[in-house]
């Protein structure tokens, strides 16, 4: 018997962490129920307490038992649904794969924090820094090298829809609201993101929604 699946997220506008494990699922047909939590001015999600002890989304359910961290999450739909082939199959890309996720998961820092996921937003060049820029020509490093060794047969870093595209999603969200410059393989990559049916649908649900968190939004224009 399968087991049931529930996804605890925040904001679709703004939660960057919930939106990779949603978008895994949804791009990988894995059926579950969500909850949607709101986040409140400090882009904390209300409620969180009674699904995570670690306080944050998204949390996983699992027959109701909590798994709460994003790629602890990708790993255990990887365990639950090995027919999915949530990670490329060979093992050289698989370990590469899982060191791009694990370096967006752990780094990047100066790029959330100058430009935090504002998908109904538009703030060109907003954000901009040496640092930021460092961070974006890494980014672009990292999908062309990916593309490059590991991308035959499809437009996704690994080819086929895996993991690590899930994981850098949310980059792209990023690049689309502060009109990042790119290389045009980065361009194309950027499309292509964009372009999945699981992507179009949480940035469709994402414009639908009116929060505005002010921890989130620190471009937008004050009265």
């Amino acid at each position: 018997m399968s087991a049931a699946l529930t996804l605890v997220i925040g904001n679709k506008n703004y939660s960057s962490w919930s939106m990779r494990p949603w978008v895994l699922m949804r791009q990988a047909q894995i059926p579950f129920e969500e909850i949607q939590l709101w986040f409140d001015d400090e882009a904390r999600p209300r409620g969180i307490g009674q699904y995570s002890p670690a306080g944050q989304v998204p949390v996983l359910l699992v027959d109701g038992a909590p798994v709460w961290d994003s790629l602890a999450i990708c790993e255990t739909l990887a365990e639950l649904f090995p027919e999915k082939r949530l990670w490329p199959e060979e093992a050289g890309a698989r370990a590469h794969a899982r060191a791009v996720c694990a370096e967006m998961h752990a780094g990047f820092r100066s790029l959330r924090e100058a430009m935090p996921m504002n998908i109904r937003a538009s703030h060109p060049r907003k954000g901009m820094s040496d640092a930021v820029a460092r961070e974006i020509a890494r980014v672009s490093a990292i999908w062309s090298e990916c593309r490059g060794r590991f991308g035959e047969g499809g437009a996704l870093l690994f080819g086929k829809f895996t993991v690590p595209d899930a994981y850098y999603a949310p980059v792209v969200m990023r690049f689309l609201t502060y009109v990042v410059s790119l290389p045009p393989l980065a361009r194309d990559y950027v499309e292509a993101v964009r372009g999945l049916p699981s992507v179009t649908e949480w940035m469709d649900a994402a414009c639908r929604e009116t929060a505005f968190v002010a921890a989130d939004e620190p471009y937008a224009a004050k009265s």
